[in-house]
């Protein structure tokens, strides 16, 4: 039997949201940029990142540890 971890699943998934607030955040900041594109290309991947490392936290969470 496996038990969740729920402090790991509940931080994957704060960091999944935290990700979405950014990149949303970032967006509306694009017109003050000198090079909109060059910025929403850095922070896709700044969030893509950070959303993949919370998803994969979310699931090591939800997966758990054996007990024994």
């Amino acid at each position: 039997m496996r038990k969740t971890n729920w402090r790991l699943v509940i931080t994957g998934l704060a960091l999944i949201i935290l990700a979405m607030v950014f990149f949303v955040g970032m967006a509306l900041m694009t017109g003050r940029s000198n090079d909109p594109a060059a910025m929403m290309q850095i922070v896709g991947q700044v969030s893509g990142g950070a959303g993949a490392i919370g998803l994969v936290m979310a699931i090591v969470g939800v997966i758990g540890r054996r007990t024994a």
